[in-house]
């Protein structure tokens, strides 16, 4: 690996890619996400689609996650397991509000970047705490995401989610979501998430996982198991 502004700065992007019967899911909405995210940090470094399928078939990799990483002078492809078991879709996740906020005006809060402090020590603050995922308000106190999810509220049959300029990575399972249901994109205070009746977070990992609870107001999962994504 060289020393680069990613190494120095941050300055850099990734992508998490669900391995799923050998098949990289979502291959090439990951692969243009990233070149857009990389368009955005002036990086003309690039990774082809034919060096990942190449990296996933001489490994024999089955099923599992798959993570790209690229900066000015490296590009860095590695593997790791899916620690999520058929047990967390049916208890659900439990969320905590984090008391970072979210900055809707930087360019950075829109692509995955290296630059994720904020979401790896508030993950790691929420699981001490006994959470699975903290939830992201923005400086106008809407909610925006989770640290590694974007959320999904329902109401009298109703799908909604907070409006990407409230700061927010635009997930590629949001936009499967979206494609496939009818979705209304709003702004969310917190206040009133008591109005919803049920809620999911997604990305690309979990697909559609079910919320039991937002800090101390809880919600029912029946008709969240009714939304699915093929992965």
């Amino acid at each position: 690996m060289k020393l680069d502004e990613g190494y120095m700065f941050g300055i850099g992007a990734f992508e998490t890619i669900l391995i799923k019967d050998s098949k990289a899911v979502f291959i090439n909405d990951h692969l243009k996400r990233l070149r857009d995210s990389l368009d955005t940090l002036f990086i003309e470094n690039d990774i082809a689609k034919s060096d990942v399928l190449s990296y996933i078939s001489e490994r024999k990799i089955e099923n599992g996650i798959l993570k790209i990483m690229v900066s000015n002078e490296n590009i860095i492809l590695s593997f790791r397991d899916n620690q999520y078991t058929k047990e967390d879709y049916l208890k659900g996740f439990k969320l905590c509000i984090s008391e970072v906020l979210r900055n809707e005006t930087s360019k950075l809060t829109y692509i995955k970047s290296f630059n994720y402090g904020d979401n790896i020590l508030e993950k790691r603050a929420a699981k001490a705490k006994g959470y699975d995922e903290p939830i992201f308000l923005n400086t106008k106190g809407y909610i925006c995401e989770g640290a590694t999810s974007n959320i999904f509220f329902i109401k009298n049959d109703t799908i909604y989610t907070p409006r990407i300029e409230n700061g927010l990575l635009n997930g590629i399972i949001r936009n499967k979501i979206l494609e496939k249901y009818e979705v209304k994109e709003v702004d969310i205070k917190y206040d009133e998430i008591v109005e919803y009746e049920e809620v999911f977070i997604t990305n690309s990992i979990v697909g559609v996982m079910p919320v039991r609870s937002i800090n101390e107001c809880s919600f029912t999962i029946d008709k969240v198991r009714n939304i699915t994504i093929e992965m």
